[in-house]
């Protein structure tokens, strides 16, 4: 898929979605600008470049100070926050952005942070009418002085020049900046592998090649190398890549938090100079590497490209987040023993099983689970397979499982090699029929009536989705590997995903709390009385069943705001008490006679 037509295809979607969310209702809210900042902060999140998103629309001036923010992200140790601000153009040809304008995006962005930061926006704000920038602004302020990271991302349906700026300086903290374009999400989407971008050079960050032993896999599909990483180096590299470094499998599962780890905080503060002899090191996968020699003349590595690493994120994180909280940390005697996978596979299904081998090795003496190093888990591997040969009733559209991430943009260019060829696809596997293996989480535990976990984000809810499938004491209700169970399951993602559709035109934030909760209490209502072939055979839920939602939605969103009593509603939610609460509370009783509910 060309940029031309991944532009094209990133308006068609946005134009979709934002027409099924405004329903027909009149309104003047940016649905374009706010449904493609959504899409884009997902998948950020997804890839491990954020955490997990939430919108928060603000378009205002503060004096004469323009205002503006479209988003916003908040690490689970409240340490570090990520803003986004959207510029959607949605012209159909690839447009470029000129520096100044993406500039200017972000100081509008930084204005609202520095107004959240100094206490002086709060006042400004009217809790009532607009309770979840109200308690966005309130949280920066009590939060701000415990930031370690703050970035700023500009989101843009144009071509940017630059893609990161110089960082600013705002209320004693250092502030990131960055762009995300168009050029950018196509590298990210249409090549299904984000580690592209990562390119580490070593002569900038270390004034020298890394002198290594390297091995070539003559006859294998990978090439070897050890070496030993500065501490210093080590800082950096994470300083701008972060989150972005830990490979997907094992990324949500590794403690990338403040908290580090007592032995490795005390190894560098007082005995730097043993930190290789104490310390295991961690181990890299990269898709490229390229030798050259040191300052001494011996053999080194100059560059790597594509660089994730599987094991030792903790111990990278460690170094990172001790230097950061104790800047008196000399790292200069530090080195950081590597084991480097140069990958050489032209497969990439070979390529990303390998990866995943790696990491399942890798890590089977610390605490990451095998069983959590999940995307070539039977599980998912099967339901992939049936998702591919299983037809709706209309026999001719399927359900995509995304399995491995980017599989489904992967799939449109290998098969899609004709304008009509690719057009035959989208309509018989549209976008909206892609569930990857977040989403099946994300819609399965809700219906499980575990909401406070939905809450956690997508990444932890995932999490505990695996440790409940690989408890067979637990599994009751989740589905089995077969086509009936993956039929069910469809049809909670078609519900969920109606229930989302129709909160769209009742609430302009804080939806994913009240979406998931709403489907808990569907299901706590209806039970094994829900009629779950019925929404398959439809492939949507009835006009009754919308209307019995659109009743239900309100009162869960009135009654997590008033249960909250002044917290934010996204921590609220992520509570179990949360659950037991909302449980507790009255309902208008169901509907008479709906069609996805039987009678016994």
């Amino acid at each position: 898929m060309t940029l031309n037509e991944f532009l094209l295809q990133t308006h068609a979607d946005v134009r979709t979605e934002a027409g099924n969310r405004l329903g027909g209702t009149p309104s003047n809210y940016p649905y374009a600008e706010l449904v493609f900042a959504e899409i884009v902060m997902q998948h950020l999140a997804d890839i491990g470049m954020t955490f997990e998103p939430h919108l928060s629309h603000f378009n205002g001036k503060l004096g004469t100070a323009q205002l503006h923010l479209s988003g916003y992200a908040l690490s689970d140790d409240s340490e570090q926050i990520d803003f986004f601000v959207s510029l959607y153009d949605d012209v159909d040809t690839l447009q470029a952005i000129s520096d100044s304008d993406t500039k200017a995006a972000a100081e509008q962005c930084l204005r609202f942070v520095s107004r959240c930061a100094e206490g002086r926006l709060t006042s400004h704000i009217d809790q009532s009418t607009d309770p979840d920038a109200y308690d966005l602004a309130r949280t920066i302020e009590e939060l701000y002085k415990n930031f370690t990271q703050i970035r700023v991302y500009v989101l843009t349906d144009r071509q940017a020049k630059a893609k990161q700026f110089k960082p600013r300086e705002v209320a004693g903290k250092t502030i990131k900046l960055e762009v995300v374009d168009i050029e950018r999400l196509h590298r990210h989407w249409s090549e299904g592998k984000p580690r592209d971008e990562i390119v580490i050079n070593f002569e900038e960050v270390s004034g020298s090649a890394l002198e290594c032993v390297y091995v070539p896999g003559e006859l294998s599909n990978y090439d070897y190398s050890l070496t030993a990483i500065p501490g210093e180096t080590l800082f950096q590299i994470y300083e701008k890549y972060g989150a972005r470094l830990l490979e997907a499998n094992v990324r949500s599962f590794l403690s990338v938090t403040g908290k580090v780890n007592k032995g490795i905080r005390d190894t560098l503060k007082s005995d730097p100079e043993h930190f290789m002899a104490y310390n295991n090191g961690i181990v890299i996968v990269t898709d490229e590497a390229h030798l050259g020699t040191d300052a001494g003349g011996k053999q080194g590595i100059l560059w790597l490209k594509g660089m994730q690493i599987v094991n030792g994120g903790q111990t990278t994180a460690s170094i990172y987040f001790t230097k950061k909280k104790s800047p008196e940390t000399d790292l200069r005697l530090v080195r950081v023993p590597a084991k480097i996978i140069v990958l050489r596979s032209s497969d990439s299904g070979d390529e990303e099983k390998l990866i995943s081998d790696i990491s399942k090795y890798a890590n089977s003496q610390n605490s990451v689970k095998v069983s959590d190093l999940s995307a070539n888990k039977p599980f998912h591997i099967e339901i992939e397979k049936i998702a591919l040969s299983t037809y709706c009733p209309d026999g001719v559209s399927r359900w995509f499982y995304e399995r491995a991430s980017g599989s489904y943009n992967v799939m449109l260019a290998r098969d899609g090699t004709t304008p009509a060829q690719l057009r035959r696809l989208k309509d018989s596997i549209p976008t909206a029929h892609r569930v990857t293996k977040t989403d099946l989480a994300k819609y399965l535990m809700a219906w499980i009536q575990r909401p406070d976990i939905v809450a956690l984000g997508a990444q932890k809810n995932f999490e505990r989705f695996m440790d409940i499938l690989v408890d067979a004491e637990s599994t009751v209700g989740l589905p089995q590997n077969t086509v009936a169970s993956y039929k069910e399951m469809i049809s909670k993602a078609i519900l969920y995903k109606a229930v989302h559709k129709t909160s769209r035109n009742m609430f302009k934030q804080a939806t994913g709390n009240v979406v998931a909760y709403t489907v808990s209490l569907i299901s706590l209502v209806f039970g094994e009385r829900f009629d779950l072939d019925l929404v398959w055979k439809n492939q949507d839920i009835s006009p009754q069943l919308r209307r019995q939602v659109e009743i239900w939605l309100k009162q869960v969103g009135d009654a997590l705001f008033e249960t909250a009593e002044g917290r934010m509603i996204s921590e609220w939610a992520k509570k179990p008490e949360c659950w037991e609460r909302i449980k507790t509370l009255h309902f208008a009783p169901p509907t008479e006679g709906l069609p996805e509910v039987r009678s016994s």
